[in-house]
């Protein structure tokens, strides 16, 4: 494994628009197309959104985010690995890192969605003290959703 840094990025970045694209994909595999809840880069909301792209030897391998929710809590978002980079620490310093900034940007709390078909991904958040909470806005229908909150500090 090559050296990993992260590096905050613009909505449109080439590397992160691949990797969520991917995601995507990833995603639409495992649940139904309305129970697939994607990023739309064009509303002006996503201006609120911070994002970050993990690059192994210069490749982009990994992406994440955070938005914030209220003046209290954010939302983790598009955490993702490329396939052929997992098992390698990655996401958990992807996860780590957003962490540490949304708690310096002075949020109290961050929440997140994934689902039932991504044990990994369920698994990982528990690792790092995530529990399961109540569904929350877009996802309280949707009965593939795992919601999980952390208070930070």
């Amino acid at each position: 494994m090559g050296e990993l840094t992260l590096q905050w990025v613009e909505p449109q970045n080439e590397d992160l628009l691949a990797l969520i694209a991917k995601l995507d994909d990833y995603l639409y595999g495992l649940y139904p197309a309305e129970e697939v809840f994607v990023v739309d880069l064009d509303k002006p909301e996503v201006s609120q959104v911070v994002f970050v792209v993990a690059y192994e030897e210069g490749v982009a391998v990994g992406c994440g985010a955070y938005r914030p929710l209220d003046e209290q809590s954010c939302e983790l978002k598009r955490i993702f690995v490329d396939p052929p980079y997992r098992n390698r620490g990655i996401a958990s310093r992807l996860l780590a890192f957003l962490e540490q900034h949304a708690e310096r940007a002075g949020f109290t709390s961050l929440l997140l969605e994934t689902g039932l078909m991504q044990p990994e991904s369920i698994e990982l958040y528990k690792k790092f003290g995530f529990v399961d909470i109540e569904r929350f806005g877009e996802y309280v229908d949707c009965p593939s959703s795992i919601c999980m909150g952390k208070n930070l500090s």
